[in-house]
């Protein structure tokens, strides 16, 4: 073993003791859509990125103060005003690591953020002080919140593509589903069209991650990932109540 691999092994394993990250996740939710999913990889890709420069950064750092210390009064260090190669190689590797960054994070962007011509399910997110609406146009159904505790069900087919429209009554309100990997603003005089599609059945619950006033903390519902048949199911149980 080298002697910059203890110091770089102690870098990695402080690294993920002190974020309490689990490995591969790192600590984040792996996205229960093909859109989240997309999105957790590149995190992913991007953490892996942050240790490896962290860890070279470090490293150097750390050998730099070590044999380059001050070893005496009378002792002068040779002076160096400059490496022209190693100022172009710093200069081009990290704008090399930011274009690899920049062209994979356009790349899930566009994804995440493509709207499917004929989706399975088309369902209408309105938020409003203090709750939300959920309205499914094809079906005529509709779950909305009715007070403390009565929090309105967002419920939805697995493997199959969901068309989301997000408007504000009043102010702006933040959609937001963490088992998801999604957050999307809902904005006054803004329609924000995106696509859901659930890989896994799962409950869980989403909220407002955007302050809107007095009882922002009860902007709660439900969310549902069930087979397309305990969907229709649902969907007939709620049709015309």
């Amino acid at each position: 073993m080298t002697k910059s691999a203890g110091p770089l092994g102690g870098v990695l394993a402080a690294g993920l003791v002190l974020s309490a990250c689990n490995l591969p996740s790192f600590g984040a939710f792996k996205g229960n859509t093909v859109q989240g999913n997309s999105t957790f990889h590149l995190f992913q890709g991007f953490f892996v990125a942050s240790i490896f420069v962290g860890g070279i950064t470090f490293i150097l750092l750390a050998l730099a103060i070590i044999r380059f210390r001050r070893k005496g009064e009378s002792i002068i260090p040779k002076q160096i005003h400059g490496n022209t190669k190693l100022e172009v190689f710093y200069t081009i590797v990290p704008v090399l690591i930011v274009a690899v960054l920049y062209f994979f994070t356009v790349r899930v962007e566009n994804k995440v953020d493509t709207v499917a011509r004929n989706p399975n399910l088309r369902v209408d997110v309105t938020g409003f002080q203090w709750g939300w609406k959920f309205f499914y146009p094809k079906y005529g159904v509709t779950t909305i919140t009715k007070g403390v505790d009565l929090y309105p069900t967002l419920e939805l087919p697995v493997g199959e593509t969901a068309t989301f429209r997000l408007v504000s009554n009043d102010v702006v309100h933040g959609f937001y589903m963490p088992e998801f990997d999604f957050s999307r603003y809902a904005l006054p005089g803004v329609t924000n069209y995106f696509d859901f599609t659930p890989q896994h059945t799962a409950n869980f619950i989403g909220r407002c991650s955007q302050f809107c006033g007095l009882y922002h903390a009860d902007m709660l519902f439900y969310v549902h990932v069930v087979s397309p048949s305990q969907f229709q199911s649902w969907i007939h149980a709620h049709q015309g109540a």
